[in-house]
Order: C-alpha cells, then sequence, then structure tokens
C-alpha cells in the first residue's frame, strides 16, 4: 500500500473511529473515597445525674483523639468494690426517672453487643466500671471508632452516658444484662 492511496487514507480512518470508540466506552473514573468522619468539638462533658431513685452521680470529660475519644473522670455513689455497665446510648435524652429515654447502646453499624476490646460490639459498649472501697470508679477509657461533633454516623456528640446497676456480662444480647440505669449524662460539647 501506499502512502495516501485511497485504501490506505479508509484503513487510517477506520483505527481514527475505533480508537475514538475504545475511549469512548472506557468507564469513567472512580469518584474519590469520602474522607474518614472526623471530630469537629475539641471537648464535651457529661454531668451524670442519678436515675432510678440512686444516688449515682458523676462528671466526665470527653476528647477526641485520632482513633475514637478519650474518656476521663469519676463517678460517686456506687456500692463500694463493683463492677457496673458502662455505656453511650441512643438518644441524648436523661429525662425519664429510669433513663430509659436514653434509648438502646450507641449502635450505628448494628452489630451484636459485646466487649470493647473483642472484635464484634456495639460503638457506645464499653468495659466496666470499678468501684473502690468508697464506691467511687475513676474512668480512664479510649472509646474507638467514634467522633465528637461533626454530626457523623458515628458521632457520639448530644448522646447519652449511662452507669448500669450491675455488670455487664459483655454477651447477653442487646445490653449484657446490666441491670438498672443509676446515672444518665447527656454528651455535650463545651468548645
Amino acid at each position: 500500500m501506499r502512502p495516501g492511496s485511497p485504501v490506505m487514507r479508509t484503513l487510517l480512518c477506520t483505527v481514527a473511529v475505533l480508537s475514538m470508540a475504545a475511549c469512548s466506552s472506557a468507564p469513567p473514573p472512580a469518584a474519590p473515597a469520602p474522607p474518614a468522619p472526623v471530630s469537629t468539638a475539641q471537648q464535651a462533658v457529661a454531668v451524670l445525674a442519678s436515675a432510678s431513685g440512686s444516688r449515682v452521680s458523676g462528671k466526665l470529660t470527653l476528647v477526641p483523639m485520632s482513633d475514637g475519644v478519650h474518656i476521663l473522670g469519676e463517678v460517686g455513689g456506687l456500692q463500694p468494690d463493683g463492677h457496673f455497665g458502662f455505656h453511650v446510648h441512643e438518644k441524648g435524652d436523661c429525662s425519664a426517672v429510669d433513663a430509659s429515654s436514653a434509648g438502646g447502646h450507641f449502635n450505628p453499624q448494628g452489630t451484636p453487643h459485646g466487649r470493647a476490646s473483642g472484635s464484634s460490639h456495639h460503638a457506645g459498649d464499653m468495659d466496666n466500671l470499678v468501684s473502690n472501697g468508697s464506691g467511687v470508679a475513676l474512668v480512664n477509657v479510649h472509646l474507638r471508632g467514634v467522633t465528637l461533633g461533626g454530626g457523623a454516623f458515628n458521632d457520639i456528640a448530644n448522646r447519652a452516658v449511662i452507669v448500669h446497676a450491675d455488670p455487664d456480662d459483655y454477651l447477653s444480647q442487646p445490653a449484657g444484662n446490666a441491670g438498672a440505669r443509676v446515672a444518665c449524662g447527656l454528651i455535650r460539647v463545651t468548645r
């Protein structure tokens, strides 16, 4: 074939058309993944008030960290030398006398209840509080996989922290058989 011949021109045109068709049928580039939810608040406080006729109360400070939220504080009025269920609940409502208005455990991914260090647990599941001989529990907990502020699906701001009368067994569904709710506090962003 000679350059410039009708056969050569037809062949080049056919190749060009096929190349353009191949380009137009290629899938569009994938959209970038949305950024992982991050905390927008710097700090929150939960003031725990008694529920179910108990004398349990306390104050917690919540601070976001790279992989979750760290919770520090103190809970008093507990039975001495005991273990008590401790969870973030789905609703920021402590108005019911028995704190039932706080709803169930915070569980945005619909996973089974379990120990916080286990492979399957609610986002709001934490290990039991342990009181000393004076009925005071010092809280130093890191809650992984949640954020503080920003409204993401895993945001714990404006939810409730609950202390239960009994230890969480980490097995019973849906809430670990931890008994009555003896204290409730709303997680309020302070800055």
